[in-house]
């Protein structure tokens, strides 16, 4: 059966590969990007795999929680289901460490804009549906205040703040939703993939995409994952582990979404 799939962060490595392959097995899928002309460009990909039907493509840049809101809301617009939400969309480098808000970009588009547009896309989703986050093999204890923009980190310890928390984050929503929500899961799609982010941040070629949108069409279609809410599968074991031990820690999971649930409620104008 063709699902209705959104992945942000789509037009180019992990993202474009695992919305192209998705499409050859004929879901419907969203795309998303930031940048027009590489959105583009990955529609006709899509539309090189199979020309029946329209690529709906969406714009947003995740370092606005203003553009996230929008995106959900333009989603809701057009659509009356979801079935499946891939927040892929992430960053390790960039030319500029601090959001508008004076916030560190890491934690806001690898964190907080994936909880503002789930939150926002929550009404499309049912019992039925997926929500599957990027975590990553990189994960450390989160500093709040860094969180909170108090304190400066060095992007690779933001990073792998940002995806510890996120992985802590889905255990939360997963207990939130309950039966009635969605399955969410965490998943790390395999360390050093050849992505642009690895190249840019660690100089190396790196792995095989494909062994990351192997695990994420599983994480998204299959059986396997349908009573896996709230559990963070690590690709690099291929199996379902523990993350962290942060991560099940329920008073540091209560701290850190009563931070998260603070900083989302900004301005997002």
């Amino acid at each position: 059966m063709s699902k209705i799939i959104l992945v942000t962060g789509s037009t180019d490595g992990i993202g474009l590969e695992t919305v192209k392959a998705l499409r050859a097995k004929g879901h419907t899928i969203l795309l998303h990007g930031r940048n027009s002309s590489k959105i583009e460009a990955a529609r006709q990909a899509l539309l090189a795999i199979d020309a029946d039907g329209e690529v709906e493509c969406y714009q947003a840049n995740f370092s606005r929680p203003g553009d996230v809101a929008r995106l959900a809301g333009e989603i809701r617009s057009t659509h009356s289901k979801l079935d499946v939400l891939i927040n892929n969309a992430g960053v390790l480098r960039t030319g500029n460490d601090l959001t508008d808000e004076s916030l560190d970009v890491r934690f806001v588009v690898n964190l907080l804009a994936p909880q503002i547009l789930t939150e926002g896309l929550r009404p499309l989703m049912d019992a039925s549906g997926r929500v599957v986050n990027l975590s990553s093999a990189a994960q450390a204890p989160v500093n709040l205040d860094a969180l909170k923009g108090k304190v400066h980190l060095s992007p690779m310890e933001a990073y792998a703040q940002s995806k510890l928390a996120l992985t802590m984050w889905s255990r939360h929503l997963a207990e939130q939703f309950g039966a009635e929500g969605p399955v969410v899961v965490a998943v790390n799609p395999g360390s050093l993939l050849a992505s642009k982010m690895v190249k840019e941040g660690f100089g190396v070629a790196g792995n095989d995409l494909s062994i990351g949108v192997d695990i994420l069409l599983r994480a998204a279609l299959s059986e396997e994952f349908s009573n896996a809410s709230g559990r963070y599968f690590d690709n690099d074991s291929g199996r379902f582990s523990d993350p962290h031990a942060d991560g099940l820690d329920k008073a540091k999971v209560a701290a850190l979404v009563q931070v998260m649930n603070m900083l989302s409620k900004l301005d997002r104008t």
